[in-house]
């Protein structure tokens, strides 16, 4: 019976390890958008966020804009390559009217591998997928924040931000929505009064910064 017992225990361990190796990175986070779907409607053709957890984090973003239909998928620390993989889950069903991307961030801090070039080409993989369904809907891309906590990530931020603007500036119904130059002092340094305790994330300061620049760029 002991034997039993023991195969059994080793049997479970053994699934829930091989369920946590094939269950892909932030599903959790993509499941409980759809349970709160079908809790409260979302509203219909919405100002779409996606992208990281400065999306995650702007909890309260509806009150940052009153009388927009902002509807924040952000999640986790997620990459474009999350945002690539769960596409059709995140975008298509809401139908929305405007779509503001804020990833790459963490696509750079993941390694010292990943150029300026490797966020370009995951960026153009991810405009594209939405681009072939969703032909006129303005697709907007918030450019990478500097923070104290990512410093030396700084130029990496600074040369991606470059490629993704000349990429957009050649394609119809873009933006380059550039926060990062409000988020420097005049010596060009970092706001540090901006963030958080942790140094990467924004306090209130730092997101009544990116709702001046957002504000005349949402559609109406």
């Amino acid at each position: 019976m002991k034997r039993s017992s023991g195969l059994l225990l080793i049997t479970l361990f053994c699934l829930q390890q091989l369920t946590a190796q094939t269950t892909p990175p932030f599903r959790a986070d993509i499941n409980a958008f759809k349970t709160k779907d079908s809790l409260q409607a979302p509203p219909k053709e919405p100002i779409l966020l996606i992208g990281s957890s400065s999306f995650t984090k702007w909890t309260d973003v509806q009150d940052y804009f009153p009388g927009y239909p902002i509807l924040n998928r952000g999640f986790g620390s997620s990459a474009l390559p999350d945002l690539i993989r769960y596409v059709d889950e995140i975008v298509f069903p809401y139908d929305p009217k405007q779509i503001i991307i804020y990833c790459g961030e963490n696509d750079i801090a993941a390694s010292d591998t990943i150029t300026a070039q490797i966020v370009l080409q995951r960026f153009e993989q991810l405009f594209f997928l939405i681009r072939n369904k969703l032909k006129k809907v303005p697709v907007d891309f918030i450019s990478i924040k500097p923070s104290p906590s990512r410093w030396k990530m700084e130029p990496v931020f600074v040369e991606s931000n470059k490629l993704i603007k000349q990429f957009l500036s050649k394609q119809p119904n873009t933006k380059f929505i550039d926060v990062h130059t409000a988020m420097l002092n005049a010596d060009g340094s970092v706001k540090e009064e901006i963030f958080l305790a942790d140094k990467l994330h924004m306090n209130p300061k730092g997101y009544a910064i990116w709702q001046k620049i957002l504000l005349p760029e949402l559609v109406k």
